[in-house]
Protein backbone atom coordinates (compact mmCIF):
# COMPACT_ATOMS: atom_id res chain seq x y z
CA UNK A 1 0.00 0.00 0.00
CA UNK A 2 1.15 3.77 -0.64
CA UNK A 3 2.90 5.17 1.64
CA UNK A 4 5.19 8.62 3.24
CA UNK A 5 8.99 7.81 2.20
CA UNK A 6 11.49 7.81 5.04
CA UNK A 7 14.49 10.35 5.15
CA UNK A 8 17.51 9.86 6.64
CA UNK A 9 17.79 13.70 7.95
CA UNK A 10 17.33 13.39 11.59
CA UNK A 11 15.65 16.75 11.76
CA UNK A 12 12.81 15.46 9.59
CA UNK A 13 12.53 11.53 11.29
CA UNK A 14 11.80 13.32 14.71
CA UNK A 15 9.12 15.82 13.23
CA UNK A 16 7.45 13.01 11.17
CA UNK A 17 8.34 10.26 13.12
CA UNK A 18 4.24 9.49 13.53
CA UNK A 19 3.45 9.60 9.97
CA UNK A 20 5.90 7.39 8.46
CA UNK A 21 4.97 4.29 6.58
CA UNK A 22 5.71 1.97 3.75
CA UNK A 23 5.01 -1.00 1.63
CA UNK A 24 6.91 -3.32 3.40
CA UNK A 25 4.43 -6.30 3.43
CA UNK A 26 2.21 -5.27 6.21
CA UNK A 27 -1.47 -3.93 4.97
CA UNK A 28 -1.94 -2.10 7.97
CA UNK A 29 0.37 0.55 7.15
CA UNK A 30 -0.90 3.67 5.56
CA UNK A 31 -0.11 7.39 5.74
CA UNK A 32 -2.39 10.22 5.32
CA UNK A 33 -3.64 12.13 2.48
CA UNK A 34 -0.82 14.26 0.04
CA UNK A 35 -1.60 17.99 0.08
CA UNK A 36 -2.40 19.01 -2.85
CA UNK A 37 -0.37 21.73 -3.67
CA UNK A 38 -1.38 25.69 -4.56
CA UNK A 39 0.84 25.92 -7.46
CA UNK A 40 -0.54 24.47 -10.53
CA UNK A 41 -0.36 20.68 -10.05
CA UNK A 42 -0.08 19.89 -13.75
CA UNK A 43 3.12 22.06 -13.94
CA UNK A 44 5.93 19.61 -13.30
CA UNK A 45 9.59 18.58 -14.97
CA UNK A 46 9.91 15.37 -16.00
CA UNK A 47 12.38 13.82 -12.82
CA UNK A 48 13.80 10.92 -12.99
CA UNK A 49 13.17 8.34 -9.61
CA UNK A 50 15.71 8.97 -7.11
CA UNK A 51 15.78 4.48 -6.66
CA UNK A 52 17.45 1.97 -9.56
CA UNK A 53 15.10 1.11 -12.09
CA UNK A 54 15.14 -2.41 -14.02
CA UNK A 55 16.23 -1.89 -17.17
CA UNK A 56 13.94 -2.77 -20.10
CA UNK A 57 15.22 -5.37 -22.21
CA UNK A 58 17.92 -4.12 -24.98
CA UNK A 59 15.84 -4.85 -27.86
CA UNK A 60 13.44 -2.53 -26.78
CA UNK A 61 14.92 0.56 -29.08
CA UNK A 62 14.09 4.03 -28.66
CA UNK A 63 10.24 3.26 -27.18
CA UNK A 64 8.88 6.75 -27.67
CA UNK A 65 10.09 6.71 -31.08
CA UNK A 66 8.49 3.08 -31.96
CA UNK A 67 5.12 4.33 -30.09
CA UNK A 68 4.97 6.96 -32.54
CA UNK A 69 4.68 4.09 -35.57
CA UNK A 70 2.59 1.97 -33.92
CA UNK A 71 -1.28 1.75 -33.22
CA UNK A 72 -3.20 2.44 -30.18
CA UNK A 73 -3.86 -1.11 -28.01
CA UNK A 74 -7.06 -1.19 -27.24
CA UNK A 75 -8.84 0.24 -24.32
CA UNK A 76 -10.97 -1.74 -22.00
CA UNK A 77 -14.45 -0.17 -21.16
CA UNK A 78 -14.02 2.76 -18.58
CA UNK A 79 -10.35 3.25 -19.78
CA UNK A 80 -10.72 6.40 -21.84
CA UNK A 81 -12.11 8.90 -19.63
CA UNK A 82 -15.31 11.07 -20.43
CA UNK A 83 -13.62 14.53 -19.48
CA UNK A 84 -10.23 16.37 -20.11
CA UNK A 85 -7.75 14.09 -19.27
CA UNK A 86 -5.21 14.63 -17.20
CA UNK A 87 -1.32 15.02 -18.31
CA UNK A 88 -0.41 11.74 -16.82
CA UNK A 89 3.67 11.57 -16.64
CA UNK A 90 4.13 8.14 -14.58
CA UNK A 91 2.45 4.77 -13.97
CA UNK A 92 3.51 3.38 -10.22
CA UNK A 93 2.68 0.08 -9.15
CA UNK A 94 2.46 -1.24 -5.94
CA UNK A 95 1.48 -4.41 -4.40
CA UNK A 96 -1.75 -4.41 -1.87
CA UNK A 97 0.62 -6.20 0.45
CA UNK A 98 -2.49 -8.23 2.00
CA UNK A 99 -3.62 -11.78 0.49
CA UNK A 100 -6.96 -10.73 -0.58
CA UNK A 101 -8.48 -7.32 -1.20
CA UNK A 102 -10.56 -5.41 -4.30
CA UNK A 103 -11.22 -1.72 -4.82
CA UNK A 104 -14.36 -1.81 -2.47
CA UNK A 105 -12.47 -3.56 -0.01
CA UNK A 106 -9.41 -1.09 -0.29
CA UNK A 107 -11.62 1.95 -1.02
CA UNK A 108 -13.94 0.97 2.52
CA UNK A 109 -10.69 0.83 4.61
CA UNK A 110 -8.69 3.88 3.17
CA UNK A 111 -12.13 5.70 3.57
CA UNK A 112 -13.53 4.53 6.68
CA UNK A 113 -9.92 3.32 8.71
CA UNK A 114 -7.82 6.17 7.34
CA UNK A 115 -10.48 8.71 7.03
CA UNK A 116 -9.31 9.83 3.55
CA UNK A 117 -11.85 11.10 1.04
CA UNK A 118 -11.37 8.03 -1.31
CA UNK A 119 -9.86 4.67 -2.86
CA UNK A 120 -6.00 5.86 -3.10
CA UNK A 121 -5.35 3.95 -6.39
CA UNK A 122 -6.42 4.74 -9.32
CA UNK A 123 -6.56 0.77 -10.75
CA UNK A 124 -6.95 -2.33 -8.77
CA UNK A 125 -5.93 -6.01 -10.01
CA UNK A 126 -7.43 -8.62 -8.67
CA UNK A 127 -6.12 -12.24 -7.68
CA UNK A 128 -9.06 -13.86 -7.46
CA UNK A 129 -10.53 -13.32 -3.78
CA UNK A 130 -12.47 -10.39 -3.01
CA UNK A 131 -12.48 -9.70 -7.54
CA UNK A 132 -11.72 -11.78 -10.47
CA UNK A 133 -7.98 -12.85 -10.78
CA UNK A 134 -6.75 -10.35 -12.99
CA UNK A 135 -9.90 -7.83 -13.31
CA UNK A 136 -8.54 -4.20 -13.71
CA UNK A 137 -10.78 -2.77 -11.61
CA UNK A 138 -11.71 1.39 -12.17
CA UNK A 139 -10.79 3.28 -8.81
CA UNK A 140 -13.29 6.28 -8.24
CA UNK A 141 -10.20 8.33 -8.77
CA UNK A 142 -9.88 7.92 -12.44
CA UNK A 143 -13.33 8.75 -14.11
CA UNK A 144 -13.02 12.32 -12.45
CA UNK A 145 -8.85 12.28 -13.58
CA UNK A 146 -8.37 13.30 -9.85
CA UNK A 147 -4.46 13.29 -8.57
CA UNK A 148 -3.39 9.80 -6.57
CA UNK A 149 -3.16 9.06 -3.21
CA UNK A 150 -0.57 6.20 -3.25
CA UNK A 151 3.15 7.40 -3.81
CA UNK A 152 3.98 10.29 -1.46
CA UNK A 153 7.33 11.41 -1.80
CA UNK A 154 8.97 14.74 0.44
CA UNK A 155 8.56 17.76 -1.95
CA UNK A 156 8.18 15.35 -5.21
CA UNK A 157 4.29 15.71 -5.68
CA UNK A 158 4.69 14.59 -9.46
CA UNK A 159 4.20 10.71 -8.26
CA UNK A 160 0.96 10.95 -7.04
CA UNK A 161 -0.21 14.35 -8.84
CA UNK A 162 0.59 13.31 -12.32
CA UNK A 163 1.23 9.58 -11.80
CA UNK A 164 -0.96 6.86 -12.25
CA UNK A 165 -1.86 4.31 -9.50
CA UNK A 166 -1.63 0.68 -10.21
CA UNK A 167 -2.73 -1.56 -7.11
CA UNK A 168 -2.15 -5.61 -7.54
CA UNK A 169 -3.69 -7.56 -4.98
CA UNK A 170 -1.16 -9.75 -2.98
CA UNK A 171 1.85 -9.56 -0.87
CA UNK A 172 4.60 -10.37 -2.95
CA UNK A 173 6.96 -10.32 -1.04
CA UNK A 174 5.71 -13.60 -0.21
CA UNK A 175 4.49 -15.04 -3.62
CA UNK A 176 4.24 -14.05 -6.87
CA UNK A 177 1.80 -12.03 -8.91
CA UNK A 178 -0.62 -14.78 -10.61
CA UNK A 179 -0.28 -15.02 -14.34
CA UNK A 180 -3.86 -13.05 -15.18
CA UNK A 181 -2.68 -10.23 -13.35
CA UNK A 182 0.30 -9.89 -14.95
CA UNK A 183 -1.22 -10.17 -18.29
CA UNK A 184 -3.68 -7.55 -17.30
CA UNK A 185 -1.38 -5.19 -15.82
CA UNK A 186 0.65 -5.34 -19.11
CA UNK A 187 -2.17 -4.07 -20.84
CA UNK A 188 -3.46 -1.74 -19.02
CA UNK A 189 -0.43 -0.51 -19.02
CA UNK A 190 0.46 -1.09 -22.16
CA UNK A 191 -2.84 1.37 -23.12
CA UNK A 192 -1.32 4.39 -20.54
CA UNK A 193 1.99 4.76 -21.51
CA UNK A 194 0.69 4.73 -25.20
CA UNK A 195 -2.04 7.25 -24.30
CA UNK A 196 -0.45 9.32 -22.62
CA UNK A 197 2.94 9.09 -24.36
CA UNK A 198 5.05 7.79 -20.41
CA UNK A 199 7.98 6.36 -21.68
CA UNK A 200 9.42 3.45 -19.82
CA UNK A 201 11.48 4.99 -17.54
CA UNK A 202 8.79 6.63 -15.83
CA UNK A 203 6.80 3.12 -15.78
CA UNK A 204 8.30 2.60 -11.72
CA UNK A 205 7.33 0.14 -8.64
CA UNK A 206 6.86 2.28 -5.81
CA UNK A 207 10.13 1.24 -4.33
CA UNK A 208 12.09 2.73 -6.66
CA UNK A 209 11.29 5.99 -5.19
CA UNK A 210 10.14 5.05 -1.65
CA UNK A 211 11.93 3.38 1.42
CA UNK A 212 9.65 0.40 0.66
CA UNK A 213 9.40 -3.18 -0.91
CA UNK A 214 6.22 -2.64 -3.00
CA UNK A 215 5.27 -3.84 -5.08
CA UNK A 216 7.22 -6.86 -3.10
CA UNK A 217 10.37 -8.90 -4.27
CA UNK A 218 8.97 -11.04 -6.22
CA UNK A 219 7.67 -8.95 -8.78
CA UNK A 220 9.29 -9.13 -12.32
CA UNK A 221 9.76 -5.89 -14.21
CA UNK A 222 11.58 -7.53 -16.59
CA UNK A 223 8.08 -9.38 -17.08
CA UNK A 224 6.50 -6.74 -17.60
CA UNK A 225 8.65 -4.75 -19.89
CA UNK A 226 9.07 -8.57 -21.99
CA UNK A 227 5.46 -8.25 -22.22
CA UNK A 228 4.71 -4.54 -23.15
CA UNK A 229 7.58 -4.83 -26.03
CA UNK A 230 6.02 -8.21 -27.20
CA UNK A 231 2.81 -6.53 -27.24
CA UNK A 232 4.13 -3.21 -29.06
CA UNK A 233 6.34 -5.55 -31.97
CA UNK A 234 3.07 -7.16 -32.19
CA UNK A 235 1.35 -3.99 -33.42
CA UNK A 236 4.38 -2.69 -35.54
CA UNK A 237 4.24 -6.00 -37.59
CA UNK A 238 0.50 -6.26 -38.10
CA UNK A 239 0.88 -2.30 -39.24
CA UNK A 240 3.47 -3.54 -41.75
CA UNK A 241 1.59 -6.07 -42.78
CA UNK A 242 -1.73 -4.30 -43.52
CA UNK A 243 0.39 -1.29 -45.35
CA UNK A 244 1.93 -4.04 -48.19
Amino acid sequence: MRGVCRFSFAALVAIFATVLAGCTGSSSRLAGTPAIPTRDAFRYRSLAPTGPRPAPPAAAGNTQERRTEVAMPPAEAGWLPAIEERPWQWIVVHHSASDRGSAAVFDDWHRNGRHWDELGYHFVIGNGTNSGDGLVEIGSRWPKQKHGAHTKVWNREEYNQVGVGICLVGNFDKTRPTRAQMDALAGLVDWLSARYRIDDAHIIGHGQVCDTHCPGRNFSFDELFGQLHARRDARASSAKAASR
